[in-house]
């Protein structure tokens, strides 16, 4: 299947910067569960969020776990610091699953850090790779008079199609000691 065939490829849709990839395809994730359905031998889901959100939030059944970055967490002081620790065999594990024309279809929680991993993907030579733009748990609901006004509840996989809390282990990659404390 080229880029061009599929309706979902929205190469001009009005997206946050921060949502863009330099692929320009993107399917949100309705579209994204029916091009899978279609094809489930020729399209990967790829869920870039950390091993933490998908055991704990949900995910696609047919998801592998690939991390863009892991969760750190470190005592110091007394106080614990966490942040983000880029991936550095990102790609490199995706090409474990998946050569450079399959089609993948990326997800996080909402559209970024898919983005930024469909741009490397881009950049290591793939070039059917979509950005899933409202993520697993979706876009922020405003209506100040809704009990979910802010919430992530007004698209996304977990608010659109079916989802899991299972996980098969050959689908998810931990990183062994990357929750560390020091004193």
């Amino acid at each position: 299947m080229s880029n061009q065939e599929h309706p979902a490829t929205k190469a001009n849709q009005q997206l946050p910067k921060n949502k863009q990839t330099t692929l320009g395809l993107y399917v949100d994730a309705a579209q994204a569960y029916d091009m899978w359905k279609a094809a489930p031998e020729g399209v990967k889901i790829i869920d870039v969020r950390t091993p933490e959100e998908y055991g704990f939030i949900g995910h696609p059944d047919e998801a592998w776990n690939i991390p863009l970055a892991f969760v750190t967490y470190q005592r110091k002081n007394g106080k614990t610091e966490y942040g983000p620790k880029m991936n550095p065999d990102f790609v490199a594990e995706v090409k474990d699953i998946a050569g450079p024309t399959d089609t993948l279809l990326l997800m996080c929680r909402s559209g970024t850090r898919s983005a930024m991993a469909v741009n490397q993907l881009s950049a290591a030579g793939y070039t059917n790779v979509y950005n899933i733009t409202d993520g697993f748990e979706g876009d922020k609901v405003d209506d100040p008079g809704s009990v979910f006004h802010g919430k992530r509840m007004r698209n996304g996989w977990k608010n659109s199609v079916p989802w899991v809390y299972t996980i098969d282990p050959e689908k998810i990659i931990l990183e062994e000691g990357a929750s560390k404390q020091t004193q």
